[in-house]
């Protein structure tokens, strides 16, 4: 079925829960004025309805595919993407001193958002690339910024992050790529890189002129674990000095994955150095790899987030057009027996407004993350701060529900969802990697109940649970469920052992995010009530209270499981459990 941007409620998400107005008031982003925010949205949302979400069925069926050493896309893709450079939607928050708009993260967030609606797996392109930017405008020099930026800002190149290797997965401190110091000749200064790396999202394709690899690796005699991984930047083709392309690197894509889903995202198997000649930069300091890919890594976490909200959206788009379409049953109880649409039937509608509440859910969590992501960037402690909680409840839950969502939408569908034709199955099967890559979503509860809880002495959790209560009806079930984040998360700091939170920290997670949600949930709705998104005053109400009457106090229901402790999951032994 066609998508159709959500552009309504995107635009109250930004004004509310981003508070793009306030943003505009600083000189940084100054330019973000109301008329530019909405031309940008409504834009790109129609750039995505006409350009990418065409692409989305013949992307899944037909794929990426490696032909001598060369990744095809299914024909459309080059002149979709080529469009998408022309048009400057990969330039919109890149730093204006190397082409970019100078915009907030929030209205790249919107751009990603309508781009990967349309089509999950092309999105992820431009995804890779903007985590590029970032990684290379804080830890790159000079020169490689002046090399590097101006193109990857216009998409005219893209990027990649080569972390995974066939023996390090998680435990990236385990990988065995080197980069030995070429200490003589045209590039003394730089690095011979060697090693493989698996999983690496659009890491070849002809759609860009040039890919740039950002490839973590270890140096000779470098300290054991993640203390001795640095981090550098291999171009699939040369840089000369005058900014053209020379020969290729000596770097190639052995393979690609058959999966799942996302099968238009070539996600490739790449070997570095097959002839000795790979070349690489050291990005900032040496032995501080890691930390310069989290640059990288916790930008793309918000648009793996940002995923979830988009499979979500896409996903109940269908299956609310499907559920005017198909007539069965008469609706129970009624005295007319004739044949109604089955959004007529109680389930259905239960599943439908649960989806719909779901995802706007997502979404208002998605901008708000995205507002103090800015407020950062403009130097306010406190919003990083905040900033740095809310990461991995959105990447965690956003992907979740996302998941949850698109099954929802093939129940909706009944047996046909199960047919592939339809296309309902496509958003399930897209949205399985999303709580996999970027960090397992345990690995982000994991962050959440260890380092996010004692960020600020613990303070930075306490301060934003306290601004959900303050800001809630007391006795209500959003109330509750803000006090009963509290108390799991000061038992996790006082009484709990390591195991114990980890243990809990999935549903503790779950509940931080829900509750964050419902919050951001009910300033949409309040808004509304004031005259705010006029065309949203009849469903807005309904979705925010079905999100407080049923989403909300489901969470709080975590709580028990959030502090059972680990002592339950070590009864047997490994082997007894096993057999």
């Amino acid at each position: 079925m066609p998508y159709s941007p959500a552009t309504q409620d995107q635009l109250l998400a930004i004004r509310v829960n981003a508070g793009i107005a306030e943003l505009a008031q600083s000189e940084r982003f100054a330019a973000a004025e109301e008329d530019m925010v909405e031309a940008i949205v409504e834009g790109v949302g129609a750039f995505a309805a006409g350009e990418f979400a065409p692409l989305n069925r013949v992307g899944d069926t037909e794929g990426a595919r490696l032909e001598n050493g060369v990744v095809r896309l299914p024909d459309g893709y080059a002149e979709a993407y080529s469009h998408y450079v022309e048009q400057g939607w990969n330039a919109i928050s890149g730093p204006v001193e190397h082409g970019g708009q100078g915009l907030p993260f929030t209205l790249s967030c919107a751009v990603i958002e309508n781009l990967g609606t349309a089509n999950m797996a092309f999105t992820l392109l431009p995804i890779l690339s903007v985590g590029a930017i970032e990684a290379l405008a804080h830890h790159g020099t000079p020169a490689q910024q002046a090399t590097y930026l101006p193109n990857l800002v216009s998409g005219a190149w893209s990027g990649t992050m080569n972390l995974t290797e066939p023996q390090a997965g998680s435990d990236v401190g385990a990988l065995r790529t080197t980069a030995v110091p070429i200490e003589s000749g045209e590039h003394a200064g730089k690095y011979l890189i060697k090693g493989q790396k698996i999983y690496i999202t659009w890491g070849e394709h002809e759609l860009a002129e040039n890919i740039v690899h950002l490839v973590l690796a270890r140096t000779p005699d470098a300290p054991a674990g993640s203390r001795g991984i640095s981090l550098f930047v291999v171009p699939k083709y040369h840089v000369e000095a005058d900014g053209s392309l020379g020969k290729r690197n000596d770097l190639r894509c052995v393979s690609i994955e058959h999966k799942v889903g996302i099968n238009a995202s070539p996600t490739c198997v790449m070997s570095y150095g097959d002839n000795d000649e790979c070349i690489g930069e050291l990005v900032g300091a040496e032995h501080r790899g890691l930390a310069a890919m989290f640059t990288m890594m916790n930008n793309a976490r918000i648009n793996v987030g940002n995923q979830g909200t988009q499979i979500a959206e896409r996903a109940t788009q269908q299956a609310l057009a499907y559920a005017r379409e198909r007539v069965q049953s008469a609706r129970a109880g009624s005295p007319d027996k004739s044949a109604v649409s089955i959004i007529d039937h109680p389930d259905v509608r239960r599943m439908l407004l649960r989806m719909k509440a779901l995802t706007e859910g997502s979404r208002a969590l998605l901008y708000y993350t995205g507002g103090q992501t800015d407020r950062g960037t403009l130097g306010d402690e406190q919003a990083k701060m905040r900033s740095e909680v809310l990461v991995p409840l959105l990447k965690a839950w956003a992907t979740d529900i996302g998941i949850e969502v698109a099954s929802l939408g093939i129940q909706v569908h009944g047996g046909m969802g199960f047919v592939e034709e339809t296309g309902a199955a496509q958003h399930w099967r897209d949205a399985r990697i999303a709580p996999i890559y970027e960090g397992t979503n345990g690995i982000q509860a994991a962050d959440l109940v260890t380092r996010k809880l004692a960020l600020a002495g613990g303070e930075a959790v306490v301060d934003l649970l306290a601004d959900i209560a303050q800001d809630s009806a007391q006795e209500s079930a959003l109330f509750q469920l803000a006090n009963d984040c509290a108390s799991v998360a000061k038992w996790m700091r006082d009484e709990a052992s390591l195991d114990d939170k980890l243990a809990g920290s999935v549903p503790f997670c779950t509940m931080f995010a829900v509750a964050v949600a419902g919050w951001q949930l009910t300033k949409q709705a309040e808004a509304v009530e004031n005259g705010a998104a006029p065309s949203l005053k009849d469903t807005k109400p309904v979705t925010v209270r079905f999100f407080l009457d049923r989403i909300v106090p489901e969470a709080s229901g975590l709580k028990a499981s959030a502090m059972a402790g680990a002592d339950p999951l070590y009864v047997i032994e490994a082997e007894m459990l096993a057999s």
